[in-house]
């Protein structure tokens, strides 16, 4: 019997299950809104299967969402399927991190699961970078307090815009080129995007260490940290599963 982490974010959703604090198994799949409690139900079993578990596995399940939709979903499907009144992070929960945003309900569930994952695990002060729909950035101090961040847009928001708006540019893979200077559009685009994301994560950290002081770890996840991070010279650690384990963290700080 375990944990279900579900992080919901506005292009995907990573799934992570815990058995004993440890993450035994996790998947990604694209977000979709409209998908119903049994729809919810039939994928995360259908997931599970690909690791010999099953729906009577979990015995818990923390949710970090931005889309109301899906949070709804999974609340029926938790109190419904499997019998489970789901712990969703929200401004009211209990994460054991002072949040000094001017309103802290502003602060996204997934950005103070980083938070806490990332103060846990590495320390501070530090920063935590997630390259997901949006890249966002957060700044925890030394003593574990979350200052507040940063947020632009996503990789694959810029990516798709470009073409979108550029008619005579054609679609290319967005993977990394070999050389900074391009030598034809598809290499020439990529280099652009994944070296001004790069460009854009060092600026960043070197204007919040202005600001809060030198940091011990910046941290990178999302899904595509693992792409971008080896062209942030500031990026030290690359951990694409902390908000899971930031999700660990809270429930188990919550449980009864």
């Amino acid at each position: 019997m375990g944990l279900l982490a579900i992080d919901v974010g506005n292009t995907h959703i990573v799934f992570g299950f815990f058995e004993q604090d440890q993450l035994k198994a996790s998947w990604r799949v694209a977000t979709r809104c409209k998908a119903t409690a049994d729809e919810m139900a039939t994928i995360i079993a259908s997931l599970f299967s690909l690791n010999e578990l099953s729906l009577s596995d979990i015995s818990a399940v923390a949710i970090a969402s931005v889309v109301p939709l899906v949070t709804a979903s999974l609340i029926e499907m938790s109190t419904g399927r499997l019998k489970i009144d789901p712990l969703v992070i929200g401004p009211d929960t209990d994460t054991g991190m002072p949040i000094l945003y001017d309103n802290p309900k502003e602060v996204g569930a997934d950005r103070i699961a980083n938070a806490v994952a990332g103060f846990e695990l590495y320390g501070g002060p530090l920063i935590v970078v997630d390259f997901g729909t949006a890249t966002t950035f957060d700044a925890i101090s030394k003593h574990g307090e979350y200052l507040g961040g940063a947020i632009a847009p996503g990789v694959e928001i810029s990516f798709e815009a470009l073409f979108n708006r550029a008619a005579r540019l054609s679609r290319v893979d967005l993977s990394r080129s070999e050389r900074a200077i391009g030598r034809n559009t598809q290499s020439s685009i990529q280099s652009g995007v994944i070296l001004g994301a790069g460009g854009l994560v060092d600026r960043i950290i070197d204007r919040f260490e202005k600001e809060m002081g030198p940091v011990r770890h910046v941290v990178a996840t999302g899904g595509l940290a693992s792409l971008i991070a080896p062209e942030c010279e500031r990026v030290t650690t690359v951990d694409p599963m902390l908000t899971l384990v930031g999700l660990q963290r809270i429930y188990k700080r919550n449980r009864i």
